[in-house]
C-alpha cells in the first residue's frame, strides 16, 4: 500500500468529534500541563531545595548546658532530673560534671578539696582548668554529633571560687579562654546564709559561710546574656519546671544550627 493510500485510510478512523474540537483546545492543553507540573513539584522537591535542607540538617548540634551556682544551691540534684526527664524524652543527652575526678588530674582536685593534700592557689587553679581542657575534645564531638550535654560547674565556677580567694579575675579567665561557650548558664540563685542550712554543709573545702558570700559576688561579676538566673530557693518541682523552660528553648535554637562559639574571646 501506498503512503498516500495508507494517510487516506487512517484519516478515515479519526473521530470525526476532534474536527469539531473548539479552537481553545490548545489552552486546554496548556493549562493540563501546567497542572501537571505543579502536582510534580509538590511531590517533588528541587534538588537545590534538598541540598538547602540537608546542608541545614548537617548543622543542627547538642546544647551545652551549664548548672552554677553556690556550694549546697542545688544544681547536682536539678542536673539529675533534668538529664531524667530529656532522656525520657527520647533526647540523646549527657549528664557532666566538673571536676571531673575520674582522671588523673581530676584525682588531684579530689584529694585537694577532700583536705587530703595542700596546694598553691594558683597551682590548684591550673588544674581545675586542666581538668576542663582535658574533656574539651569530647564535649565539641558530642555537641557536633547531637548530643546535648548537662554541665554541673564549668569555668565560672573556677573563676568564681580563685577569685574569692584574691587572685585577679582577669587571670583567672585567661586558661579557660579556647574553651566552648556554653549555650546556657542556669545559675541556681541562693543566699550564701540560706545554703549553709542545707545538709551536709561543711564537708568539704571551700563549704564556708565567709568565704561563700566572696564567691557570689565573684558570680556576680560573671553574668552576661547567656544566663538565666533561677530563685534556687523555690520548690525542687517549681525549680525543675522553670529549668526545663529555658533548656528546651535552648536546645530548639541550636538544633536549628547555632554555630559554635568560645570563652571570653579576646
Amino acid at each position: 500500500m501506498s503512503n498516500f493510500a495508507l494517510t487516506t485510510t487512517l484519516r478515515s478512523f479519526v473521530p470525526k468529534t476532534i474536527s469539531t474540537f473548539p479552537r481553545k483546545f490548545g489552552t486546554w492543553v496548556a493549562l493540563f500541563s501546567l497542572k501537571s507540573s505543579l502536582d510534580l513539584k509538590l511531590r517533588f522537591k528541587p534538588s537545590r531545595l534538598i541540598h538547602m535542607e540537608n546542608k541545614e540538617s548537617s548543622s543542627s548540634r547538642g546544647a551545652l548546658i551549664v548548672l552554677e551556682g553556690l556550694d549546697r544551691c542545688g544544681k547536682t540534684s536539678q542536673s539529675g532530673r533534668l538529664y531524667k526527664y530529656l532522656d525520657e524524652q527520647g533526647h540523646s543527652v549527657e549528664s557532666w560534671r566538673f571536676p571531673d575526678r575520674n582522671t588523673g588530674v581530676g584525682q588531684m582536685i579530689s584529694s585537694y578539696l577532700a583536705n587530703k593534700s595542700q596546694l598553691d592557689d594558683h597551682a590548684i587553679h591550673l588544674l581545675f582548668s586542666a581538668n576542663r581542657w582535658e574533656k574539651r575534645s569530647l564535649m565539641e564531638e558530642k555537641l557536633k554529633s547531637g548530643t546535648t550535654l548537662i554541665v554541673d560547674r564549668y569555668s565560672y565556677s573556677g573563676v568564681a571560687f580563685s577569685s574569692a580567694k584574691g587572685l585577679d579575675i582577669e587571670w583567672c579567665k585567661a586558661p579557660e579562654i579556647g574553651l566552648l561557650a556554653p549555650d546556657l548558664v542556669v545559675y541556681l540563685d541562693i543566699s550564701p546564709e540560706k545554703a549553709a542550712e542545707r545538709g551536709g554543709y561543711g564537708d568539704e573545702r571551700y563549704e564556708q559561710l565567709e568565704f561563700q558570700k566572696k564567691v557570689a559576688g565573684s558570680y556576680l561579676s560573671l553574668r552576661d546574656s547567656s544566663w538565666k538566673v533561677i530563685d534556687a530557693t523555690l520548690s525542687i518541682e517549681d525549680v525543675e519546671k522553670k529549668l526545663r523552660e529555658v533548656v528546651l528553648d535552648c536546645m530548639i535554637t541550636c538544633h536549628k544550627g547555632k554555630p559554635l562559639s568560645q570563652l571570653w574571646p579576646c
